[in-house]
């Protein structure tokens, strides 16, 4: 996950160099002289490196500046030992080929583990949303769901790994060892696992009966860059845009189409009213079923079927995601992550009350988080 932050600007004096620690001398050495043998091809200004982005991962990102003010680079700094950057190359090529916009690879020391990219902006698409302004999201969205439309037509079996059993199982029990284990300090008894259990076989068996497609597993605003300049809002029917650049999408794999939807409309950093999130899916389901991505169990013409689905599959990540924070809090040091815990809650909390297949999860919810068990559920902000 990934969050770009635009460089520092001072208009009275020159801002003061950033210094870039480095895990040991020998990375940077090793580093620098990487970045020094295509300084002059790329008319870089080593001197202006500084930190680009933020990870939950051990990837990060710092921003170079080019000469005579033509624009700046990114570098990516993925050490070997800890991080598999092919999978990102691949993507890359694959997303490219399908017509998304993402950053072009300009060199790539595999061995070393740094990367020079293209700077493909510095705002990301989440920092110009606000849920009091639906209105003025819905021409981001739309060119959101164009882009990963065109990614999941693009989709073919045998090229990405699977989003199968193992893995969306493995997920799930992210949720019970770390939320509710180590940061709730839960003791599960054979009760409660056994309906967890029984609750995660359900979710996985029903969500991996969608169609299948190229999945991103990350598709939200965090992860969508907009063009530097005035945002092109004119549309043209059924016409791809490009306008947002995709990042983070190393970690793309086969899978339930559902998933990235639920991911671009139940965020992990900002709650919409449920009456937009239906807007933005229901012009998605319309324009999936012209394309034929949608001929499954009747999803072409009940589009609450396919809604269902969304949600089905929302609440499988939702369940990894308070995991994952809480893992990164207790085990990683980065407690930023589980301060956007509750959003998740309440998500689990919203899809569990509708569907009595999850009322044993709903019940534990309750009693973990110190909720009085709800007869009726709204969906709004957090």
């Amino acid at each position: 996950m990934n969050t770009p932050q635009p460089p520092d600007s001072q208009t009275e004096a020159p801002a003061a160099p950033v210094v870039v620690a480095w895990a040991s001398a020998a990375r940077e050495a090793a580093f620098l002289d990487w970045i020094g043998a295509l300084a002059g091809e790329h008319q870089l200004v080593l001197a202006t490196l500084r930190p680009a982005s933020a990870d939950a991962s051990f990837r990060r990102y710092l921003r170079l500046d080019r000469e005579g003010g033509a624009g700046s680079v990114i570098v990516m700094d993925a050490p070997p030992e800890h991080e598999n950057c092919r999978p990102f190359v691949e993507v890359s090529r694959l997303m490219q080929k399908a017509g998304l916009r993402v950053p072009h690879i300009l060199d790539w020391h595999e061995q070393r583990g740094f990367m020079l990219l293209e700077d493909v902006g510095d705002q990301t698409l989440l920092e110009v949303l606000s849920p009091e302004r639906p209105a003025d999201a819905l021409p981001y969205y739309r060119d959101a769901t164009s882009s990963l439309l065109a990614w999941q037509g693009a989709s073919r079996p045998g090229v990405l790994p699977p989003y199968d059993e193992a893995l969306l199982t493995r997920e799930l029990e992210l949720f019970p060892e770390w939320y509710l284990g180590r940061h709730k300090g839960l003791e599960i008894d054979a009760k409660t696992r056994e309906m967890l259990s029984a609750t995660f076989r359900t979710l996985v068996q029903r969500n991996l009966a969608a169609p299948q497609v190229f999945v991103h597993r990350d598709f939200m605003p965090r992860n969508l860059m907009l063009p530097r300049g005035p945002y092109p809002v004119a549309r043209q029917t059924g016409a791809p845009q490009t306008h947002l650049a995709v990042l983070d999408f190393q970690d793309a794999v086969y899978g339930p189409i559902t998933y990235d939807m639920a991911s671009l409309m139940r965020d992990a950093f900002l709650t919409w009213e449920e009456d937009f999130v239906l807007d933005v899916t229901i012009r998605y389901w319309e324009q999936a079923r012209r394309l034929g991505l949608m001929d499954f169990e009747g999803w072409s013409e009940d589009f609450g079927a396919f809604y269902r689905a969304v949600e089905w599959m929302g609440l499988q990540r939702h369940l990894k995601v308070a995991g994952i924070f809480a893992r990164l809090t207790l085990r990683d040091g980065k407690p930023k992550y589980l301060a956007d815990a509750p959003r998740f809650i309440h998500y689990i909390r919203h899809t569990a009350v509708r569907y009595r297949e999850f009322k044993p999860l709903l019940r534990l919810i309750d009693e973990v988080e110190g909720l009085q068990a709800a007869s009726g559920f709204a969906y709004g902000r957090v």
